[in-house]
């Protein structure tokens, strides 16, 4: 870490512990040429997540749609904004922990059945619906023994 003082490239860190905001690491540091102390911070690099649709195109991972989605499937169910955007909050956390910046829709969505499931069973029936695009009562009452 070079020193903001006189430029010297050897600096020793003399405490370390967590930011305020928990999404940094505080660094307090000496130089080893001039002895001035300075603060630095370091945080995770931020890559964007990126999805690739079934058409092979590639969009950024888009919250705001994710959550239009969530509540047209939970329209007129007992399902809080909150639960919404603590589902959408873990499935973005998940995807950011496997360290895989390009994630296929068909993992999302899945990963959202999974949620719905648990949160509300005729949610995940309209979101399943439309993910997987049902073509007839047949696989729409397959779904549902699936899920009985």
């Amino acid at each position: 870490m070079r020193c903001p003082f006189c430029g010297n490239d050897e600096t020793k860190v003399v405490d370390s512990r967590t930011s305020e905001s928990q999404d940094a690491i505080r660094r307090r540091r000496e130089c080893l040429q001039c002895a001035e102390r300075f603060t630095t911070y370091e945080r995770r690099e931020e890559m964007p997540l990126m999805v690739v649709k079934k058409g092979g195109e590639i969009e950024p991972f888009d919250r705001t749609k994710l959550l239009r989605g969530l509540i047209v499937a939970t329209a007129k169910r007992n399902v809080g904004m909150e639960q919404l955007e603590a589902l959408i909050n873990d499935i973005e956390a998940e995807l950011y922990n496997s360290f895989r910046y390009e994630v296929d829709s068909r993992r999302v969505g899945d990963m959202v059945l999974v949620r719905l499931r648990d949160l509300d069973r005729v949610a995940y029936v309209r979101f399943a619906s439309v993910y997987k695009e049902f073509q007839d009562l047949d696989e729409f009452t397959s779904e549902l023994k699936h899920l009985s």
